[in-house]
């Protein structure tokens, strides 16, 4: 059966039980700072099972596209040496929130596994695990399942962690967090060669040998049951649930009868594709594997708007991306070869994920270039390494280190130079059966190994504590309402009022103010005497009015008036209704690549992130600026409907990149038909017809990220002050230049033709001072053990000129040793130079390290001639004074 069978099988069963299917939520979990990556199927569903979301449904499944590579979840480095572990991995899973419990997860999953009509699995090779105390589920397998009570295994807590008063640490009991929903577990285990004849080591789960291949877990049904506490009681849930996990991998190698992964439907493709660019067999190298599987994170990656770079997500995309190079050049493939693995990945799993094959171009060019990037490098750095290596070679200690120890100080240049990740590094010691000195590493790395620790440090943010109910938000249709108080914070804490001078947060039972959210700043505004600065929400369906109360006193229950800054709200509606507006224009004329990375909108202007693999040109600025302007001056009207998620997105509507929709949406369309210029999901604030935002104008463009481009723009009178403000700064100009406007241009030109003639004339004036220069100075060179040796302090002159000059003084000497140094302002430079007849005993290159170390600089060059920098011009006059005994040591 293949992988594409069983997905649709398990989804398909499941349907039939009354679940929702809901579709994959993108790798970058939306709104959610806890998790670097989706790595199971639950993310998408965890306010829900936390009681933050409500859904329609109260029973679903899904197949969740995961990345496991960053974070407390990284499986990288066992990437190619396991059959099971991948950087991206399909998790088939069904969810109950609140319906159904144990009985009926139970049921469900063995009907699956072992019915003729669905994977057909004989049971006699399952076997089920519970956790020690859980009567309940035990009973469920032995009574109802009629599983052989020698096939149900209780598994304890693991040593040292029972009876501590906190989460139990087992394989069979899960939590979410440190506090939070938590319960135990039943897996079932699938045995590979119940007979023994295929030679499998390993034992079933709960004994010595439980690691081996022989017994594989097939599926985890997690009964959300309890919730810890920060003191760590653990109290029962109003409202158990069941979150389940099957890896359609591990389930598939099954139902092709093996225990290997990489030798299913899924991975023989790319293998073989792999094997085909280097000219192998397929599965003749483990590194086939490697990248068969990096090619799907990246591509997913990629898909889902996450590009290469140096922090976060972008820096463990470029991780994974490496690795793969790095074994494609172990196979011997020296050309850009990972994006040509696109086009299979694309065929093999474009029908489940069409988002493959519809943005195959953008990934193979975003791979390519990371691949380019990279190769220019790779050979150099691995030349290094393989130095390195071989200095360990022979029983020999490393200077400095320890035999069979690749040092620190190699392992930090490796990253800091040839942007080597430490686990790539890592990799390759690990084939070659060495160790790495990782704290020589760490005291190396400083400042860029808390770059890379950024890619895990994503932290939880606080929030306060409120479980009434939700805000009604009245603010499309108004900017003015009538509201109850609900309830007061200060200082992060419950109060029943605040007083004149407080600071705090209110919480009304409706409100016409807006809170951040997609972008759009919350509104400012006030609340009878409470002065509002933002409002945020508190959580899904809840708003908080952050301010301070100038006068009286505000009590929970007070009937209050909730008033809006108009000319805030409006100015910023202009500018959100224009980033629609921008947004489609940005796709229309850069292509369909674009996806909103990022966004700002507030009063003065709107800030757009998205993603683009180069600078966006003064030409395709101009007609993206066009575009809008066009659909402001057709003044269609704006308009929104909410509607279930699947429809909208049918219909042709757009959904913003890191945004967590729900199943019902609001869409918010500018025009109809021919005349449609933007359809995206929107809960923002808007203009009625576009013609009300006025103007609009893109005030800059710049990078902020690799592959990350920004726009700003301003709208409405915001455009009259920005065009004001240059008009203003372009007749200045003119008047220091004692032109108009109109005759800026001619005048400027007239002035660049002068800088440059008089630069000539300043050039020639420095030859001949320096020609000057050399004739005096080389009368300063003295004698040391019969070399000459001259070092000087040379300023004013610089560059070419300081090159020029060595290059008179050692036609002068005929033989000697030459050191010059200039400083300008906090900058030094020098230049070192031997004649040809000494450079067996003299380097030209060591003696400017030696005098650049002196002023807080570095350099190199050729045994003859060679340059360096410093900082510290103070330190000059006696580092000029340190060559003569430099050269006399040497000598």
């Amino acid at each position: 059966m293949n992988t594409n069978t069983v997905r649709a099988r398990f989804l398909e069963f499941f349907r039939s039980k009354g679940h929702a299917l809901v579709p994959s939520s993108p790798l970058v979990p939306g709104n959610d700072p806890t998790l670097l990556f989706t790595n199971a199927g639950m993310v998408q569903f965890k306010d829900v099972f936390t009681g933050q979301d409500k859904r329609a449904y109260t029973r679903a499944a899904s197949s969740q596209k995961c990345v496991r590579a960053g974070g407390k979840h990284n499986d990288l480095e066992n990437v190619g040496y396991t059959a099971r572990h991948h950087t991206f991995f399909e998790m088939l899973g069904n969810f109950s929130f609140g319906d159904y419990f144990k009985k009926d997860a139970i049921h469900y999953a063995w009907e699956f596994i072992t019915g003729k009509d669905w994977l057909g699995i004989d049971p006699q090779r399952l076997l089920v695990t519970v956790y020690h105390d859980d009567d309940e589920a035990y009973g469920i397998w032995r009574d109802e399942v009629g599983v052989p009570v020698e096939r149900i295994v209780r598994i304890g807590d693991s040593p040292g962690t029972a009876g501590t008063g906190g989460i139990p640490k087992s394989d069979n009991f899960w939590s979410m967090g440190d506090t939070g929903p938590c319960g135990p577990c039943s897996e079932i285990f699938y045995d590979h060669d119940p007979d023994g004849s295929k030679g499998i080591a390993g034992g079933p789960p709960g004994s010595p040998d439980e690691d081996g291949d022989r017994w594989i877990e097939i599926w985890n049904l997690v009964f959300m049951q309890f919730e810890r506490h920060a003191d760590g009681r653990m109290t029962d849930l109003p409202a158990p649930s069941v979150d389940t996990g099957m890896g359609l991998e591990r389930i598939s190698a099954l139902m092709q009868d093996t225990n290997d992964n990489y030798q299913t439907d899924t991975f023989r493709q790319l293998v073989t594709a792999v094997a085909k660019l280097a000219g192998q067999q397929p599965y003749e190298s483990a590194s086939q594997k490697v990248i068969a599987d990096h090619i799907r994170a990246t591509a997913f990656l990629i898909a889902d708007g996450v590009l290469p770079s140096n922090e976060g997500r972008g820096y463990v995309l470029r991780r994974i991306m490496r690795r793969a190079i790095r074994h494609g050049y172990k196979l011997g493939i020296n050309d850009a070869f990972f994006f040509k693995l696109v086009a299979p990945l694309a065929e093999q799993m474009g029908e489940a994920y069409p988002q493959l094959r519809e943005q195959r171009e953008q990934i193979e060019k975003a791979i390519r270039a990371e691949e380019e990037s990279f190769a220019i490098t790779l050979d150099k750095g691995m030349k290094l390494l393989d130095e390195a290596i071989a200095r360990l070679g022979d029983g020999k200690t490393n200077p400095g280190g320890v035999s069979g120890v690749i040092p620190g100080e190699v392992i930090f240049k490796l990253y800091d130079t040839y942007g080597f990740p430490v686990d790539l590094t890592a990799d390759i010691a690990r084939e070659r059966e060495l160790a790495l000195d990782l704290d020589g590493y760490e005291r190396e790395m400083n400042a860029q190994r808390e770059r890379a620790r950024a890619a895990s440090s994503f932290k939880t943010g606080g929030t306060l504590s409120y479980d009434g109910d939700d805000t009604c938000f009245v603010g499309y249709d108004g900017l003015r309402g009538e509201a109850k108080v609900m309830a007061l914070y200060r200082d992060g804490q419950p109060v029943n009022a605040l007083e004149a001078g407080d600071s705090g947060v209110v919480v009304l039972d409706s409100t016409p103010f807006y809170a951040e959210s997609g972008g759009q700043v919350g509104d400012r505004g006030r609340i009878g005497e409470f002065a509002v600065s933002d409002t945020q929400k508190i959580r899904n369906g809840v708003i908080g009015h952050h301010g301070t109360l100038q006068s009286g006193t505000l009590s929970v229950g007070d009937a209050v008036t909730a008033e809006v800054t108009e000319s805030i709200r409006r100015a910023t509606m202009r500018n959100h209704s224009a980033t629609h507006l921008m947004h489609r224009a940005l796709r229309d004329v850069l292509g369909a690549h674009v996806a909103q990375k990022g966004s700002l909108v507030d009063e003065h202007r709107t800030r757009f992130d998205f993603s683009h693999p180069q600078a966006v040109t003064a030409d395709e600025l101009a007609e993206i600026e066009r575009r809008v302007n066009e659909a402001i001056l057709a003044n269609v009207p704006v308009s929104a409907e909410v509607m279930k998620y699947d429809d909208a997105i049918q219909a042709g509507a757009m959904a913003l990149f890191g945004e967590k929709y729900g199943d019902e949406v609001r869409v918010l369309a500018m025009g109809q038909g021919e005349r449609n210029y933007s359809t995206e999901l929107c809960g923002g604030t808007h203009v009625s017809r576009t013609g009300d935002i006025g103007l609009f104008k893109i005030v800059s463009e710049s990078g902020v990220a690799a592959g990350v481009r920004r726009v700003e723009a301003v709208t409405g009178q915001n455009v009259i002050a920005h065009l004001r403000e240059r008009e203003d700064r372009l007749r200045q100009a003119a008047e220091l230049l004692r032109a108009s406007p109109d005759e800026l241009g001619g005048k400027i030109e007239q002035l660049q033709d002068r800088a440059r003639q008089l630069e000539k004339e300043l050039g020639a004036l420095k030859s001949k001072l320096a020609a000057t220069a050399g004739g005096d100075l080389a009368g300063q060179a003295r004698e040391i053990k019969g070399v000459k040796v001259l070092a000087a302090r040379v300023d004013g002159v610089e560059g070419g000129e300081l090159r020029g000059l060595m290059d008179q003084l050692k036609n002068k000497l005929g033989s000697g040793v030459i050191v010059l140094g200039a400083a300008s302002g906090e900058k030094v430079s020098l230049i070192a130079g031997v004649t040809p007849d000494l450079t067996g005993k003299l380097k030209a290159g060591e003696l400017v390290n030696f005098v650049a170390g002196q002023v807080g600089g570095k350099g190199g060059g050729r045994p003859d001639m060679a340059q360096a920098g410093g900082t510290q011009p103070a330190a000059l006059p006696a580092a000029i004074d340190s060559v003569a005994g430099w050269v006399e040591n040497k000598l």
